[in-house]
């Protein structure tokens, strides 16, 4: 197996309804560039993974714990491992890098999709 790959020859694999991840996991980590669909909603959730992200492209608001923020291009956040969180894409959907520790295993096991030309770069 290659050190490299190129971000079109992953699968995205649809995590939640709308979301579609392609995702690099390493010995202790993953990470994704995850694309949203317009409105496209991750519901209330919390897992032992700690999470800390960046938006690329279009909008997304978060409500991590009890604190709400849209973001836009250049925002970043941190979720904690098992605080309770939730994000609804903005309305022309968006493009968010998340990064995953410990590997987030379960996605592993999640079908691969046809393979289709990542939304970025």
């Amino acid at each position: 197996m290659s050190a490299f790959e190129e971000l079109r020859a992953i699968a995205p694999r649809e995590v939640w309804e709308g979301i579609l991840a392609r995702s690099v996991h390493g010995e202790r980590l993953t990470m994704a560039v995850v694309e949203l669909a317009p409105g496209a909603q991750a519901r209330e959730h919390q897992h032992d993974h700690e999470q800390l992200g960046i938006v690329l492209e279009g909008a997304i608001t978060f409500r991590i714990g009890d604190e709400r923020r849209e973001l836009s291009r250049g925002g970043t956040y941190v979720i904690p491992s098992n605080v309770p969180h939730e994000a609804v894409a903005g309305p022309e959907g968006c493009v968010v890098i998340d990064i995953f520790a410990p590997v987030r295993e379960e996605w592993k096991a999640i079908d691969a999709l046809d393979p289709a030309e990542p939304r970025w770069p």
